[in-house]
């Protein structure tokens, strides 16, 4: 007879690092930590969060997972870190309280597209584009042309449906009306301080307040550290000297060409 095994931490908390731009990457990692969240029956998990933002759907598959984390009995509390902005709101809203230094940048709530009209460029090097396609706007945001007046209209529309969908998540999330949010959803950011006077983080305080907030929520020993799940494997080039600025450098670089002409929930200074 075959007897079925599950690691259970009952008297732990769980800690996921959401560190950097959030993109296809970063989904499956924390995905696969909550999982392991939900399987080990974690009373609580204390999330950390230092991101600009980055894709929409991304961000929206992780918010998703966090309240089913949530509807499943498990206490989530956000931790902002040095910047928690655009999609790293979408995420923590999701979290049953959030905590911010006074510092945090956050904010950001809004969408940005952006593509390139490299036209004059192209022209001047002497390269043209011949393109054959099956719809009138099957092209769109091609580099090698300006907008047409009806393409404008359509992304826009496109940016404004998104932008509905963050405000609403964002009202849900922090109990807010819809119309409150959109009074200081216009992609303007601010400090951590001025965050809470929003209503959009609970208190001030740093990872280590949130984790004793959520030692308390899941009624256990302040004095627990918790276990952090779904580290991102070490690359060798991070550990060469100067090999951590190269990493985000093209961490950059990645963020700017993959995502060229998708609509992004993230904070572009």
């Amino acid at each position: 007879m075959i007897w079925s095994w599950r690691r259970k931490s009952k008297k732990r908390i769980a800690r996921i690092i959401i560190d950097g731009p959030i993109n296809g990457s970063t989904r499956k990692l924390v995905l696969k930590a909550v999982r392991q969240v939900e399987k080990r029956e974690f009373p609580a998990l204390l999330l950390r969060i230092d991101s600009p933002g980055g894709t929409v759907g991304d961000s929206q598959e992780i918010h998703s997972a966090l309240i089913r984390l949530r509807q499943k009995g498990c206490h989530v509390i956000a931790s902002f870190g040095n910047i928690s902005a655009s999609g790293g709101v979408y995420v923590g809203v999701a979290a049953e309280k959030i905590i911010a230094n006074p510092g945090t940048i956050t904010g950001s709530i809004g969408v940005i597209l952006r593509g390139n009209n490299l036209s004059k460029l192209l022209e001047r090097i002497g390269i043209r584009f011949e393109t054959v396609k099956s719809g009138l706007f099957k092209d769109i945001l091609s580099p090698d042309r300006a907008l047409s007046v009806e393409e404008r209209t359509i992304l826009q529309s496109l940016i404004d449906s998104s932008y509905e969908q963050f405000v609403k998540a964002v009202a849900e999330g922090r109990n807010l009306s819809e119309e409150k949010v959109k009074e200081f959803a216009d992609g303007r950011v601010f400090t951590g301080a001025q965050a809470k006077e929003l209503g959009l983080v609970d208190s001030l305080g740093d990872e280590n307040d949130a984790r004793i907030l959520a030692t308390k929520l899941a009624d256990l020993d302040e004095k627990l550290q918790p276990i952090t799940l779904g580290r991102p494997k070490k690359k060798l080039i991070g550990l060469l000297p100067g090999g951590k600025i190269l990493l985000n450098l093209l961490q950059i670089i990645n963020m700017e060409f993959f995502t060229n002409g998708q609509p992004l929930w993230l904070f572009r200074p």
